[in-house]
C-alpha cells in the first residue's frame, strides 16, 4: 500500500514538472510572436545610436558610441558589427591610441570568428602582442582566444587537432577565470563553463543559481547563464531542468533581440527527440532564419545539421496529415451522403407521423369533448342523486311526521266531537254556537302544526338559521320560544323547494301579497346579488 502512494505522488509530481515546462513553451511562443516589436525597438535603439555618433562632435566620443554600436550589433547583425569595427579601427588609428587599436583589432578578430573566417581571426590575435594589452582588455583578449578555439575544436574532424584545440580552449578559459574577479559576471560564466567542462555540474549549477539569486543582471546575460546550467543539468542527465532551462534562455535571447545563440536549437532538437514535430520545426526554422539574418556561419552550419532530419520528419507528418484530412473528408463526406439520406427519410416519416399526430389529436380533441360531456352528465347525474336522496330524506321526514300528525288530528277532532255532542245533548246550545264561533282551537292546532313543522326542519337543517344569517347584511333571529319566524318559516319552504308564492301563502295562511312583500324585503337585505340569492338559500347544507 505505501509503495503504491510513493508511485502515485511520484506521477504527481512528475506531472506537475511537465505542466511547468508546457507553461514555460506556451510563454516562448507568445515571445516568439512579439519578435516583431522587440526587434522594432532595437532598431530604434540602433538608429539613436547611429544619430549620436552622427552629432558627436570629438574622436574620442565618437569611438566610444562606436563600442556600443558593435555591442549592439555583433550578435544581430554580423556584416554590420564588422563594418564598425572596421570603423572603430580607421578612427584609433587616426588618434593613434595603441590601445584603441587593438581593442578595434579584436572587435574586428571576434566579427571575423563569428563569420567563420578563424585563419583570419588568429592572424589578426596572433598580431596583437599580450605583453603591451593593459589589464581592461586583457580578459577580452582571453575571450576573444578562447571563442575561436572553442569553434575550431567544434568544427574540426581530426582528433590529434580537436585535442589540441581543446587544451587552447581550456587553457584560456583559466586565463580569463584568473584575470576576473571573482563574484563577476565574466567570471562566474568562464568558472561554471570550466566546471561543466572537467565534469564538476553540481559545483556549476550551485555558482550560477547562487548569482542569479544575489544578482541584477540584463536579459542577454541571463540568457548565457540559463545555457551554461541547462548544459550542467545535461551532464547529471537531468532532462526536465535541462529543458526548463533551455526554455527560459531561449526567452531571453528572444526579448534581447539576439539572433547568433544555441538555446533554441537545442530546445529544437530535444522536441524533436520528445516527437513534438511540430513545435520543433517551427524553432529550428526560426534559428536558420536568424542566423542567415545576423550571417553567423558557423551556427549556420550547426543548424544545417538538424535542419534537414527535422524538415523531413516535419514534411512527413504534413503528408501523414494531408493523407488524414483526405481520408477524414471522405468519411465526412460519405457521413454527410448518408445524413441527406436519413435527413430525406426522416422528412417523409416526420411528414406521416405529422398527419397522424393531427389525427390522433382531432381524435382526442372528440374524446376530451365526449369526455368532457360525460363528466358534465354524470356531474348532473351525481347532483340528481344527491337532490333525490336529499328530496327522500325530507320526504321522509315529513311523511312520518304528517302521517303521525294526521293520526294526532283525527284523534284530537274525534274528542272535539264527542265534546260537542256531549253540549249538544245536555241542551247547552248557548254554549255550543260560542265553541263553534271560537278560533282558539284552530289557532292552537296551528300554533302546533308550525311548531311540528318547525322542528321536523331543524332536524333535517340544524345549521340553517346561521348558514340563511350569513347571506344577509342583517341577521333575523327569532323570537324567544320560537324555533322559526314567519320570515325564516318562508325561506324553510323554499329550501324544501316550495317556491310557489300561492302555495307558500296557502301554507302559511297569509295573502300572496304579504309573502311576495316578505320575499321582496329579505332579498333587499342580501349580502350577494339579489337575483342570486334564493338560489343559494336552496343551496343551503346541501
Amino acid at each position: 500500500m505505501k509503495r503504491i502512494f510513493f508511485y502515485l505522488l511520484l506521477l504527481l509530481y512528475v506531472n506537475v514538472l511537465f505542466s511547468n515546462n508546457n507553461t514555460l513553451l506556451l510563454q516562448l511562443d507568445e515571445e516568439i510572436n512579439k519578435r516583431s516589436e522587440y526587434e522594432e525597438a532595437k532598431e530604434k535603439e540602433l538608429l539613436l545610436l547611429e544619430d549620436m555618433f552622427r552629432y558627436a562632435t570629438s574622436k574620442e566620443s565618437k569611438y566610444q558610441i562606436l563600442g556600443k554600436l558593435f555591442d549592439a550589433y555583433l550578435n544581430y547583425d554580423t556584416n554590420k558589427s564588422l563594418k564598425i569595427a572596421h570603423e572603430k579601427y580607421q578612427l584609433a588609428l587616426s588618434v593613434n591610441n595603441k590601445d584603441y587599436i587593438n581593442d578595434a583589432s579584436m572587435n574586428i578578430a571576434e566579427t571575423l570568428c563569428m563569420l567563420g573566417m578563424f585563419k583570419e581571426s588568429l592572424e589578426i590575435m596572433d598580431g596583437i602582442k599580450q605583453d603591451e594589452l593593459p589589464s581592461f582588455l586583457l580578459p577580452y583578449y582571453f575571450h576573444t582566444y578562447r571563442t575561436i578555439y572553442g569553434l575550431l575544436a567544434d568544427f574540426v574532424t581530426v582528433d590529434i587537432m580537436r585535442d589540441r584545440y581543446l587544451h587552447e580552449t581550456n587553457r584560456y578559459r583559466d586565463s580569463i577565470v584568473a584575470y576576473n574577479q571573482e563574484g563577476t559576471l565574466p567570471y562566474v560564466i568562464v568558472k561554471s563553463d570550466s566546471y561543466n567542462f572537467n565534469g564538476d555540474y553540481n559545483k556549476a549549477i550551485c555558482l550560477i543559481k547562487e548569482y542569479l539569486n544575489k544578482s541584477d543582471i540584463s536579459l542577454h546575460d541571463k540568457a548565457i547563464l540559463y545555457y551554461t546550467l541547462s548544459e550542467s543539468y545535461r551532464g547529471i542527465n537531468d532532462k526536465y531542468n535541462e529543458k526548463k532551462y533551455l526554455i527560459l534562455s531561449s526567452i531571453g535571447d528572444i526579448k534581447s533581440v539576439v539572433r547568433e545563440y544555441v538555446s533554441l536549437r537545442r530546445l529544437a532538437v530535444m522536441l524533436y527527440e520528445e516527437g513534438d514535430i511540430d513545435r520543433a520545426y517551427k524553432y529550428v526554422t526560426l534559428c536558420m532564419d536568424d542566423a542567415v539574418k545576423c550571417n553567423a556561419r558557423w551556427r549556420i552550419l550547426e543548424v544545417q545539421k538538424m535542419f534537414p532530419i527535422i524538415n523531413e520528419s516535419y514534411h512527413l507528418k504534413e503528408i501523414n496529415h494531408q493523407k488524414r484530412l483526405k481520408n477524414t473528408l471522405l468519411t465526412i463526406s460519405l457521413l454527410s451522403l448518408c445524413l441527406i439520406v436519413a435527413i430525406v427519410i426522416f422528412y417523409f416519416q416526420k411528414k406521416k407521423i405529422t398527419v397522424a399526430r393531427l389525427n390522433l389529436i382531432k381524435i382526442n380533441n372528440e374524446l376530451s369533448k365526449v369526455n368532457s360531456e360525460l363528466k358534465e352528465a354524470n356531474q348532473k347525474l351525481i347532483d340528481m342523486n344527491k337532490s333525490l336522496t336529499e328530496s327522500n330524506y325530507i320526504k321522509e321526514e315529513y311523511v312520518g311526521h304528517y302521517l303521525n300528525q294526521c293520526s294526532v288530528y283525527l284523534d284530537k277532532i274525534e274528542q272535539y266531537r264527542h265534546h260537542l255532542n256531549k253540549i249538544a245533548s245536555a241542551g247547552k246550545l248557548d254554549d255550543l254556537y260560542k265553541l263553534l264561533k271560537s278560533s282558539s282551537f284552530i289557532e292552537a292546532e296551528l300554533k302546533d302544526f308550525y311548531t311540528g313543522f318547525d322542528t321536523t326542519f331543524l332536524q333535517i337543517y340544524p345549521n340553517f338559521v346561521d348558514d340563511f344569517n350569513s347571506l344577509l347584511t342583517e341577521p333575523i333571529q327569532p323570537k324567544q320560544g320560537e324555533l322559526l319566524n314567519t320570515e325564516l318559516r318562508i325561506f324553510a319552504l323554499i329550501r324544501l323547494g316550495i317556491t310557489d308564492s300561492v302555495k307558500i301563502a296557502q301554507f302559511l295562511r297569509y295573502s300572496v301579497t304579504t309573502i311576495y312583500n316578505y320575499r321582496t324585503r329579505i332579498r333587499n337585505r342580501a349580502a350577494c346579488a339579489r337575483e342570486d340569492f334564493e338560489n343559494k338559500v336552496m343551496n343551503i347544507s346541501k
